[in-house]
């Protein structure tokens, strides 16, 4: 825990920007490794939190906030704890108090969004809808300095007048919260439109409160000694990179931009080592390629499907099987210690069917899956819908499935990262043992293909027909978590 609740500075800082996507944990750790003082989190939705558990994450050293779908909102680590800022998205003050009190012993401020033109923030009022809403903005800032012991700060863009925008920054400044953001531009402008840094140095030269300067990338900086002439120029205590920091997270280094190839290999290390979602990483990977991902490696980058294939495409191979081989000998140690948390799936395992086997979606035909396979079997033969028993180990939060057809248990031996995937498994272990087709690549059921074919004549521009649902959705049985003493789930979401 942080013990001082004003520890963090605002002054004179260098600062990572918060970034949809882009703001995750390699991400932040990489710019603290530059050179970055303090690294915001991307805008997370209060709605999306308050349905997320706190839990401790023994096997990658993290705090994880978990969503009832088990992905993993927001992960953090000692590491960044006393220099992350915590954004948010919210129009409601008692929203956003429940979310800051989840998060604060966690991080080292809380931000408000109050900038953000994008339609993903603005729906519900929050983002720059916020802006016509002096009285909301009010309100939520007053009730966050009150009620948490973390520094609050927010990030708004400029309003259409000047006389506008310094009326709602002092309106800001009496809330009493620690420093103000401003991207020095309009809501409806973009980034080819050029920054207003005169309205930012109007801003620092009203208020007493530091004032971060943001909206610098395009026109400003392009490496690291532009930040401070644009510091200067908009007369602000710190300034705040985007763009140019999530094109090359280097900028923040005093010595010079590092080659690109070095900075991307460092951020895979960071994301295998952290468990980051390959997608999420491979989005990062091709903002810093840019005009770059037309050559072979840029090709190799689009063409990857999992983290190993991304560290496969830049040369570390090795080290992802490394990583993995840790990772792994950490959990069975960690496991080794709690055998109690270690009892199998169903609360009767006799007699189960079980096979080693993990579901690749690699293998199976486009949009076939085994559970739809078992499921169109049981149909042929008359047999009820097949049912699905899954469990979560508190200890690393892996998953297993039990699948019951006609009276059958059927389970994998290897534990999963989702629900979903442990199910699939379960349904391979049961289509093996039958000698039945499980959909992989050159042993498709036919018959799948014809209610597939008839299902999207019958709706061609619905989004099933690009994207069904899995069968056997509908007769699951509730999902069961095994005991754990660590966090509890909160109402919400």
């Amino acid at each position: 825990m942080i013990g001082n609740s004003l520890s963090l500075c605002y002054h004179n800082k260098l600062i990572l920007a918060p970034m949809v996507r882009v703001g995750t944990l390699p991400m932040r750790l990489l710019a603290l490794d530059y050179g970055a003082d303090i690294v915001y989190c991307e805008e997370l939705i209060d709605l999306k939190m308050l349905q997320c558990r706190r839990v401790v994450n023994e096997v990658l050293s993290t705090v994880d906030f978990v969503a009832p779908d088990d992905r993993v909102v927001f992960r953090t680590c000692e590491r960044e704890q006393s220099r992350v800022v915590f954004q948010m998205g919210t129009s409601d003050a008692e929203r956003a108090l429940a979310v800051a009190r989840l998060v604060e012993n966690d991080v080292a401020g809380i931000d408000v969004n109050m900038g953000c033109p994008k339609e993903y923030s603005t729906k519900g009022g929050m983002g720059a809808a916020l802006l016509s809403d002096p009285d909301k903005i009010e309100k939520i800032l007053s009730t966050l300095v009150k009620g948490t012991r973390r520094p609050v700060t927010c990030k708004i863009r400029i309003l259409p007048s000047l006389e506008d925008t310094l009326s709602l920054v002092k309106r800001i400044e009496k809330t009493g919260i620690a420093a103000i953001a401003v991207h020095g531009r309009k809501r409806e402008e973009r980034p080819q439109h050029p920054v207003s840094c005169e309205v930012i140095k109007a801003i620092a030269e009203t208020l007493s409160i530091p004032v971060i300067a943001n909206g610098g990338s395009h026109d400003h900086i392009q490496q690291h000694l532009d930040i401070e002439d644009f510091r200067q120029a908009t007369a602000a205590s710190s300034v705040m990179v985007a763009r140019a920091a999530m094109w090359n997270p280097s900028i923040f280094l005093k010595e010079g931009l590092r080659p690109l190839e070095e900075v991307m290999q460092k951020y895979i290390r960071y994301a295998v080592q952290y468990d980051n979602h390959y997608t999420n990483t491979k989005y990062c990977l091709c903002q810093m390629l840019r005009e770059q991902l037309e050559s072979s490696q840029g090709r190799l980058l689009h063409a990857a499907q999992s983290s190993q294939e991304i560290c496969e495409a830049f040369g570390l191979g090795a080290f992802y099987k490394e990583m993995t081989q840790k990772l792994d000998a950490r959990r069975a140690e960690l496991l080794a210690r709690t055998p109690k948390e270690t009892k199998e799936p169903a609360e009767d395992t006799s007699g189960v069917i079980k096979m080693a086997v993990k579901f690749d979606r690699r293998a199976y035909a486009p949009q076939i899956t085994p559970k739809m396979c078992l499921l169109e079997w049981c149909r042929r033969e008359k047999l009820a819908q097949p049912t699905y028993e899954t469990v979560q180990r508190p200890l690393d939060r892996l998953f297993c499935s039990v699948v019951t057809v006609a009276e059958q248990k059927y389970q994998s031996t290897l534990w999963d990262k989702s629900k979903k995937l442990a199910e699939q498994a379960a349904a391979i272990v049961c289509l093996r043992s039958q000698g039945l087709p499980e959909g992989r690549l050159g042993e498709e059921s036919p018959s799948l293909y014809k209610r597939k074919r008839e299902a999207s004549d019958q709706d061609p521009g619905g989004c099933r027909a690009q994207e069904p649902a899995l069968p056997g959705e509908m007769c699951k049985k509730p999902f069961v978590a095994l005991e754990s003493g660590q966090g509890s789930p909160l109402e919400g979401w």
